[in-house]
């Protein structure tokens, strides 16, 4: 009993939630956000945000997770003024709605499918790219003309604080609120009703989401994770196989330091081809992060002791430590972990079975590729499939024969920053999906608008019924126009 009762604070936490809440509603059915012109200047306010904040986003960055500027830019900064700008592009265009077809049967009539917005809805992100997760479904919100509370991790403070500032400064805040705070604000926050509660993190986390929706019939978006597998065929070209070793290194090491939803979580590889890729990786993790990484700067650090601890633990198993081939080194006092290669650890390791979220890479080796995909599906569904490889029919079976958010070849972590597909999870990586329109649809509801005029009537679709009445719905049920009028002229009989 004691954990359900509130201390003053929490009480006081949550009456200041809901009056910003009741604030926010108010706003929405004021009929403000759903004005075109609304959206734009808010959507134009958070480009400023973006282009004259930068060295406030790259501090921020660089406090939680280490994060060289650069990073910072091209995984949080660079993509939202991108998204920003799709969206200022195409919203007169998706407000706009579309027209559906009807049938004959019921003409004359009309029909359209027209987007509203939800009302309030609650944004709860995650640490890792506390920006790009908290902004990017924040501009599909705006764009659909919802009212919006934000509620960005406590793990990484000091971009939460300045998200915080930065949008209570360039947005308006009778439609916008960030509120900050430890779990017991979020547990605070998902006890309130909203329209549509749209989360990024864990699926343990994920679970108490959904429990707490239901009680309101609550429509959710999960964004989670998973173990997301990159399978590396025998590339014969020398170039083809530097530049896969690239990619896969930088969308494992150089993404937050491994800890990343849609980073490569795992290596499966031929195990005749498995020992030029571990010495063509480790040239150019060379290359990449030098002989110290941690004095590279390159390598953001790992975001707290706690997770620390945890990837630790996963090295610490005697037979994955046997497992490494390349780093390994880890330095607790600075949260910094070496970019680390094992090759084939014990599949029933924790570092096999959870997700690693980490700069730890293991390398599985199959008898033939082919047999990847057996493997893939004995896992969880991923939110991310990678694969490189210039064999169409391996393309062809990877892609009809295994399920995940969606599938890349010869790249990795790429689809993020394309507004022309959706990105999201399938099963145990989640579901809904967002970016580009895709955004502007998740926290929209395509309401159908039929019309129809008095000029004709069916009389067979009222009371009494008779033989001939069932024998007209039959053929208009079929769309047999021609069987309709023919009955009707008593030329067809059953």
């Amino acid at each position: 009993m004691e954990d359900l009762i509130l201390s003053s604070s929490e009480n006081n936490n949550n009456n200041n939630i809901e009056t910003a809440v009741k604030e926010l509603r108010e706003t929405f059915n004021s009929g403000k956000t759903k004005e075109e012109q609304w959206r734009t200047t808010q959507l134009k306010n958070l480009l400023c945000l973006l282009m004259e904040k930068q060295e406030h986003i790259h501090t921020a960055l660089q406090h939680d997770l280490g994060k060289h500027p650069v990073e910072s830019f091209r995984d949080e900064v660079g993509p939202l003024i991108k998204s920003v700008n799709y969206a200022l592009k195409g919203l007169k265009k998706w407000m706009v709605g579309k027209k559906a077809d009807l049938p004959l049967a019921v003409f004359p009539a009309s029909a359209h499918l027209v987007p509203e917005p939800l009302g309030v809805v609650l944004i709860i992100s995650s640490w890792n790219f506390p920006f790009g997760l908290s902004l990017e479904p924040l501009i599909g919100a705006i764009a659909a003309g919802n009212a919006v509370v934000l509620k960005p991790s406590e793990l990484s403070p000091a971009s939460s604080s300045t998200l915080a500032n930065l949008i209570h400064t360039y947005l308006d805040t009778k439609a916008i609120r960030v509120i900050e705070g430890d779990v017991t604000v979020g547990q605070q926050l998902l006890q309130q009703k909203w329209d549509k509660i749209f989360f990024t993190g864990s699926a343990s986390v994920a679970r108490i989401v959904m429990t707490a929706a239901a009680k309101n019939l609550t429509p959710v978006a999960l964004e989670l994770g998973g173990k997301c597998p990159a399978v590396v065929d025998s590339l014969s070209s020398s170039w083809d196989r530097k530049i896969a070793v690239n990619r896969i290194i930088s969308a494992k090491f150089g993404a937050c330091a491994g800890q990343a939803c849609i980073g490569v979580d795992y290596i499966l590889v031929d195990k005749k081809f498995a020992s030029t890729l571990v010495e063509v990786m480790k040239a150019a993790m060379l290359k990449m992060f030098g002989e110290n990484p941690k004095e590279s700067k390159t390598v953001a650090r790992i975001v707290n002791k706690s997770h620390f601890s945890r990837l630790k633990n996963l090295l610490d198993d005697p037979m994955v430590k046997d497992s490494i081939v390349h780093g390994g080194s880890l330095d607790e006092d600075n949260l910094f972990i070496e970019p680390t290669l094992l090759v084939n650890p014990p599949i029933k390791a924790g570092i096999m079975t959870e997700e690693i979220f980490g700069p730890l890479l293991p390398i599985i080796t199959l008898e033939k590729i082919e047999d990847s995909i057996e493997f893939i599906n004995s896992m969880p569904k991923p939110l991310a499939l990678y694969a490189f490889t210039n064999n169409e029919t391996l393309m062809k079976k990877l892609s009809t024969g295994t399920s995940s958010g969606s599938i890349l070849f010869n790249d990795a972590m790429l689809q993020y920053a394309a507004d022309s597909i959706p990105f999201g999870g399938v099963g145990g990586s989640g579901f809904g999906r967002y970016h580009g329109k895709f955004s502007f649809d998740e926290f929209s509801h395509e309401k159908a608008i039929m019309r129809r005029s008095y000029l004709l009537d069916f009389w067979f679709r009222y009371p009494p019924w008779n033989d001939n009445k069932l024998q007209l719905l039959r053929s208009a049920y079929r769309f047999d126009y021609l069987g309709v009028v023919l009955i009707i002229l008593g030329l067809k009989r059953s």
